[in-house]
């Protein structure tokens, strides 16, 4: 049997990169998909690959004012209440400290930190108790990071607020967990970098540093959040999954 079989799942950000991966294998066990981001084409595209009927919305994290009608239009298109969210919708604006603009921290508060309080808050009315809300962290939130400190530290502050909600929503059995990847093999890079050189330079940094001397594949880290959205993990709350190829004990 299929292990997400006739659930309702949520990916924020879902269009590319490890969001895709997800909504691909949720889809793919069982799971009616919805996923949402900011580009309409890449919505279109990301929903054709996933397939199974799954469905795309276009929907900005850092837009508080749109959430509510991004849930509601959710539980109309599948008459019922949602039993999987993941919170993933994420932006990387590296820069050196001291040329930090006010404007790119604000972009990256916004969507990584305050988008993804008011998502887990909006959401509320239309999860199920019982659901299974999953936060994308990153393993630099517990190192040192040149040229992405406001980043990290965003990522840092949902590995907090998992605690606090799990504590919060324990009345409706709703659990709350932190996936933090390491170097993931995405678009993340290109996008990021102002070069494609320096997205490479940035990947060869990361492949000299990892044990494994790779980057992890968006369907392995995938397969984590499948984990989390799944009953096998009916005991975990508040907790974080570290997937990083071993480069933080190795």
């Amino acid at each position: 049997m299929k292990q997400l079989a006739n659930k309702i799942a949520v990916v924020t950000g879902g269009n590319n990169g490890i969001g895709l991966a997800v909504a691909r294998l949720y889809a793919s066990e069982g799971a009616k998909v919805v996923i949402t981001g900011r580009n309409p084409v890449s919505i279109r595209s990301a929903v054709a690959l996933i397939g199974h009927g799954a469905g795309g919305l276009v929907s900005d994290a850092s837009n508080i004012g749109c959430l509510t009608q991004t849930f509601e239009d959710i539980t109309t298109k599948f008459a019922g209440k949602i039993d999987i969210l993941v919170v993933n919708a994420g932006v990387y604006i590296p820069a050196p400290f001291a040329q930090y603009t006010e404007e790119m921290f604000d972009e990256t508060s916004d969507i990584n930190f305050k988008g993804a309080f008011f998502t887990v808050q909006f959401a509320l009315p239309f999860l199920n108790n019982g659901a299974s809300i999953i936060l994308t962290g990153a393993t630099v939130a517990e190192t040192a990071t040149i040229n992405g400190a406001a980043f990290a530290a965003s990522k840092a502050a949902l590995r907090s607020l998992a605690r606090s909600f799990s504590a919060e929503l324990l009345s409706r059995d709703i659990r709350v967990n932190v996936i933090s990847p390491g170097p993931t093999d995405t678009a993340m890079f290109e996008r990021s970098m102002h070069r494609v050189v320096q997205a490479g330079g940035t990947k060869k940094h990361w492949l000299t540093r990892s044990p494994l001397k790779r980057l992890a594949s968006t369907e392995e880290v995938a397969k984590a959040y499948l984990y989390l959205a799944s009953d096998a993990s009916r005991y975990m709350l508040g907790a974080e999954i570290v997937i990083d190829g071993g480069d933080r004990t190795i």
